[in-house]
């Protein structure tokens, strides 16, 4: 029996020593949750290192969304940054991709490139403090990143330089508005939302199993019932172009179709043309 208590001097010291030791690097809260609940029940101190050693291992592994970043950050485009070594995805905002232009009167403008280096000089050399709110499908932290007080996406939004993203969020549809009507940044150009180009961009690269069967399907003329996966609207406009719009466009739900189409190149084909954004 004396054996037995001596023992259970010597590594009740020893938990004691670690809970010293881990309680600088751990919140409190754990640790002293941890004791009282052990302090109810006698327990073997194998079963109460190991449920110590549990507990710490919890409150080690915060979830995305409880994260925080601080740090220098580099920029990758218009609405993601790299930040203290972890890829970020600026919450609730939408920047053109880094190679999606504008048009100028049809002259080409590199919106996407014009997005990153305005993100740049927003940043210059100021950390960062990203506080996260979720994963994105690419494993990215979803993040509301300032640099002091000031909110980055919204600052970005009001530049004119991206848009707020409303399938996530609708903090930033006023500082869009603003910028919109103050024709800021891309608002003085043509252009497609960031959104609908990359569906275009993956329409147009992904596999034609018949590219004859298309040819043929894209002569025929399209009836105005929708048909299928087929998601694009072609529709007649009142000055007689053939134009067809995208889903996320801005008139995309508005627009009452005449034909449907499955790609972009099936739509070119039949003579439509692609919607401009202003």
């Amino acid at each position: 029996m004396e054996r037995f208590a001596s023992e259970h001097r010597k590594t009740t010291r020893f938990l004691g020593s670690i809970v010293s030791d881990l309680s600088a690097c751990f919140s409190e809260r754990y640790l002293i949750r941890f004791l009282v609940e052990s302090s109810r029940t006698p327990k073997p101190m194998a079963f109460m290192l190991a449920a110590l050693l549990a507990a710490i291992s919890a409150a080690a592994a915060p979830s995305a969304q409880a994260q925080a970043l601080q740090g220098p950050a580099r920029v990758i485009d218009g609405d993601s940054l790299a930040v203290a070594g972890m890829q970020v995805r600026i919450f609730g905002i939408d920047a053109p991709e880094g190679d999606q232009p504008c048009f100028d009167n049809g002259a080409t403008v590199p919106c996407g490139q014009m997005a990153k280096d305005a993100l740049d000089s927003l940043i210059g050399t100021s950390p960062l403090t990203c506080l996260g709110k979720g994963t994105d499908a690419y494993g990215r932290m979803v993040a509301v990143c300032r640099i002091g007080t000031a909110d980055l996406g919204q600052a970005l939004v009001e530049a004119g330089w991206a848009m707020a993203f409303r399938k996530y969020s609708d903090d930033y549809v006023a500082a869009e508005a603003r910028a919109r009507a103050s024709k800021s940044g891309m608002w003085q150009w043509d252009f497609a939302t960031p959104e609908a180009y990359r569906m275009a961009k993956q329409a147009a690269q992904s596999p034609q199993r018949d590219r004859r069967a298309q040819a043929r399907a894209a002569a025929a003329p399209r009836s105005a019932a929708r048909q299928g996966p087929c998601v694009i609207k072609g529709n007649h406009s009142r000055r007689g172009a053939w134009i067809y719009h995208l889903p996320g466009m801005p008139y995309y739900e508005a627009t009452r179709p005449e034909a449907w189409f499955c790609s972009e190149e099936e739509a070119q084909a039949a003579g439509y043309r692609r919607a401009i954004v202003r």
